[in-house]
């Protein structure tokens, strides 16, 4: 990002009013359904990011460097890919519908991940960003619980492998 695209979007985010108070954010209501795919999953990685680092500390309270070599493998695009797996086939037409769009946002693939891997993950990021983006409060927290419980099961059965 260059300054000038900087510059750009802090006078949008950060604009004052006549009294120098800074005034209201210039978009106040985001169609969800509009917003690009890759936004719903940027939204979706921080919302289950927060969760899973909100769980592990009902394990690890003290331990920071554990709890992020913990919580770094759970958000993992091999784990959430694992998880959605799972979770598809009980997904709704809406639901199902938001996956495929972020399956097929076109990204940059980290190494850590395959294509597909990484494709589903942002197909699980995308619907966690749409539901707590249309307040679904309900159905996201069904769903990010089980995939939890999913990476869980998953992380348990591969340590024991080892």
């Amino acid at each position: 990002m260059n300054f000038d695209h900087f510059q750009t979007l802090v006078n949008n985010f950060f604009s004052m009013d006549e009294a120098g108070e800074l005034s209201p954010a210039k978009y106040t209501d985001v169609p969800v359904e509009r917003l690009p795919a890759l936004v719903l999953a940027y939204i979706g990685d921080a919302y289950f990011t927060l969760y899973v680092r909100t769980r592990l500390l009902g394990y690890e309270q003290n331990k920071v460097r554990v709890l992020h070599t913990f919580d770094a493998r759970m958000v993992s695009a091999v784990m959430q890919s694992k998880a959605i797996k799972v979770l598809e086939a009980e997904l709704s037409g809406e639901e199902a519908a938001i996956l495929r769009r972020g399956r097929n946002a076109k990204s940059t693939v980290p190494k850590s991940a395959s294509i597909a891997e990484y494709r589903y993950a942002t197909g699980f990021e995308a619907l966690v960003g749409y539901l707590y983006l249309h307040k679904r409060y309900d159905r996201l927290s069904e769903i990010v619980d089980k995939a939890f419980v999913i990476i869980s099961r998953e992380m348990t059965v591969a340590a024991k492998k080892i």
